[in-house]
């Protein structure tokens, strides 16, 4: 499952990308959806709301580690929603480090295309992004489940599950 999603959001970024590049002019402004979505083209060379613009170099490889780490960690994933977040932290992670490798203005310093722009959302994103954000999200809630990597729920402690029936 954990590649099944990730190859599916890496060709949808790319894919996406391809389209942008190929039909739009950076900075254009199309409307999607009147002024709440509309697609526009601009290159990132940082990170998150463009943070960090001369450090593309240092987002290329924690990228490729984050990467590598998903990869070998993989095989100890035996929970169907870990492997969901894992697959869409990988495949975002690839689709922004693909930009970064292989676009200009040279190996490692490539500039991301983003496109995708909400209204009143102070940042202009792309595929990947939403990927990895949602990935985040999705942490967030197994994590206060309980759900482990194994896919069943950590045990509370005699302790916990005392001071949870006092009250």
């Amino acid at each position: 499952m954990l590649a099944l999603v990730a190859s599916g959001v890496f060709a949808l970024d790319q894919t996406a990308k391809y389209f942008i590049v190929k039909n739009l002019t950076e900075g254009q402004q199309v409307a999607v959806i009147g002024q709440v979505l509309q697609f526009h083209f601009v290159k990132n060379s940082g990170a998150a709301f463009s943070l960090g613009a001369g450090m593309t170099w240092l987002f290329s490889i924690v990228a490729a580690a984050v990467a590598i780490f998903i990869i070998v960690y993989a095989r100890r994933i035996r929970s169907f929603a870990w492997s969901i977040l894992f697959g869409l932290l990988l495949g975002g992670t690839l689709g922004n480090l693909s930009d970064r490798l292989l676009r200009a203005p040279r190996f490692g310093e490539g500039h991301v295309v983003d496109f995708i722009q909400v209204i009143d959302f102070p940042a202009i994103f792309n595929i990947a992004d939403s990927a990895i954000v949602i990935s985040m999200g999705l942490f967030i809630l197994l994590t206060i489940l309980g759900v482990r990597l194994d896919g069943h729920r950590a045990r509370k402690s005699s302790a916990t599950r005392a001071a949870d029936s006092a009250e």
